[in-house]
C-alpha cells in the first residue's frame, strides 16, 4: 500500500477561503486568547467557542467533523495536566486504589477544562491550515512583522517534513523487503526491533543533515540571503475587515461572559 503525506490545505470557494490570510490568522490569534482566558469550570462560555468553530467548519464548506476528527492531535498536549485532578487539594472525587491517589472535583474541573480549551483551540488552528494554502500564510506571517529568519524556519520546517516522511517511508519498505518473515523460526525479539528501530531513526538523522546542507548550498548558489520571496499579495478589503472586527466582537462578549461566569 502507497502511502503519501500530502498538503492539508482544502482548496474551496467559501468566505473562509477568501478572507486575505492575515485577518485570518489575527481571528485565530484573538480566538485562542479568548479561549486561553476562559476560567476553569466555565462550561457554557466554552460550548459558545466550540459552537463557533464548528460554525466556521460548516460554513466554510469543510463540514462540521472536519476539524472534530483531526483535532486527535491534541491528545498528547493534555497529558501534561494529567497530574492536575490528584494535586489540586479540594474535596475528592474517587480515588485509585493500586496507586494511592484521590482525585479532587476542583483538580478534575482543571483538568477537563484544559482538555476542551485544547481541543477547542486545535480546531481552530486546523481550519487556518485547511483553508489557507501553507505559502500564504508564510507570506501573512511576514506582513505581521514576524520575525524573518523565523518565518524562514517555518517555512523550511514544513517544506521539508514531508520530504524527510518520504524518507522514512521508503527505509520502511526497504527493511520490509529485507526482513521477510520465517515460517519455520521464531518471529524477531522486541530488542533486536527496537535495535533495528533505532538504526533506522539514526540514518534518517544522517540522511537529514545531509539533505539540508546540500539543499542550502543549492539556495545560496542561486542567490538565497536569508529572506524569502514571494509573488503574492493581498490587498485588506472591506470583507476582511468586516470578518476581523466581527470575531473580536464575539470573542469579546464570550470572554466577558467567562470572567462573570
Amino acid at each position: 500500500m502507497h502511502v503519501h503525506l500530502a498538503d492539508r490545505y482544502r482548496a474551496g470557494a467559501s468566505w473562509l477561503h477568501r478572507l486575505d490570510p492575515r485577518a485570518k490568522i489575527l481571528m485565530v490569534v484573538v480566538f485562542i486568547l479568548g479561549v486561553s482566558l476562559a476560567p476553569p469550570g466555565a462550561w457554557a462560555p466554552l460550548i459558545g467557542y466550540l459552537a463557533v468553530v464548528l460554525l466556521a467548519a460548516a460554513s466554510s464548506g469543510l463540514g462540521w467533523t472536519f476539524a472534530v476528527k483531526r483535532s486527535i492531535v491534541a491528545a498528547p498536549f493534555v497529558l501534561a495536566a494529567l497530574s492536575l485532578p490528584f494535586t489540586v487539594p479540594g474535596e475528592p472525587v474517587f480515588h485509585l486504589p493500586v496507586v494511592g491517589w484521590t482525585a479532587s472535583l476542583p483538580g478534575t474541573i482543571r483538568f477537563a477544562s484544559v482538555l476542551l480549551r485544547t481541543w477547542i483551540a486545535v480546531q481552530a488552528t486546523i481550519l487556518l491550515a485547511a483553508t489557507t494554502p501553507f505559502p500564504d500564510l508564510l507570506w501573512a506571517l511576514s506582513r505581521l512583522r514576524v520575525p524573518g529568519p523565523l518565518v524562514a524556519i517555518v517555512g523550511f520546517m514544513y517544506r521539508y517534513l514531508f520530504l524527510a516522511g518520504d524518507e522514512a517511508l521508503r527505509m520502511l519498505r526497504a527493511r520490509s523487503a529485507r526482513s521477510v518473515p520465517s515460517a519455520y523460526g521464531p518471529p524477531p525479539s522486541v530488542a533486536w526491533q527496537g535495535r533495528v528501530a533505532g538504526n533506522m531513526v539514526g540514518s534518517l538523522f544522517l540522511r537529514s543533515i545531509e539533505r539540508s546542507e546540500r539543499v542550502y548550498d543549492a539556495m545560496v548558489a542561486r542567490g538565497y540571503d536569508g529572506g524569502i520571496r514571494s509573488l503574492i499579495h493581498f490587498h485588506f478589503r472591506r470583507p476582511d475587515s468586516a470578518a476581523l472586527v466581527g470575531s473580536v466582537a464575539v470573542v469579546s462578549i464570550l470572554i466577558a461572559w467567562s470572567l462573570r461566569a
